[in-house]
């Protein structure tokens, strides 16, 4: 998902997510719905003489509820690009910002890039070193992001011969 905030006339803030089918209060719902069932299943087997099958539901929900949590977990993922007429600053994390990168617009180049399978690879680039964004967006975020940061930069390059 791509949200993008003008913060001032030449300031912006494009926040960057993963796509989630489930969300807040849902995602309890759905985990709790699948323990219901597969532990009912499971006592009922374990009543009338099946009693290996508690156990084997147990590690089955373990696996599951590890599964989700990682799926979960990366699909908090969260970067922030600020982009004004002075600095680039790029920050990606789960809940804080974990990473962190800052620059002068002036040194700072986008990059739009083709990778091995041909989806896009969108970076800002300076000094040498390339900051990846977006990685993990659909091909339709992607081409938004990349029109998007395009249109800002047009943006925030004519106000500068404005100013000048």
């Amino acid at each position: 998902m791509v949200s993008v905030e003008k913060k001032e006339s030449s300031d912006y803030l494009i926040s960057l997510s993963p796509n989630s089918s489930l969300i807040g209060i849902y995602r309890i719902i759905f985990l709790a719905s699948i323990t219901l069932v597969c532990g009912g299943i499971a006592t009922i087997f374990y009543f009338v003489g099946a009693s290996l099958i508690l156990p084997f539901a147990g590690l089955e929900l373990t696996i599951l509820f590890i599964a989700f949590y990682l799926s979960f977990r990366w699909s908090s993922k969260k970067e922030k690009i600020y982009i004004s007429q002075e600095i680039v600053r790029i920050e990606k994390g789960i809940k804080k910002a974990e990473y962190s990168w800052e620059e002068f617009r002036t040194f700072t180049s986008f990059q739009v890039k083709r990778s091995k399978d041909k989806s896009l690879r969108l970076s800002f680039r300076s000094k040498g070193q390339d900051v990846y964004v977006g990685d993990f967006l659909n091909e339709d975020d992607k081409n938004l992001l990349r029109n998007t940061i395009s249109e800002i930069i047009e943006d925030l390059n004519s106000l500068s011969k404005f100013s000048n």
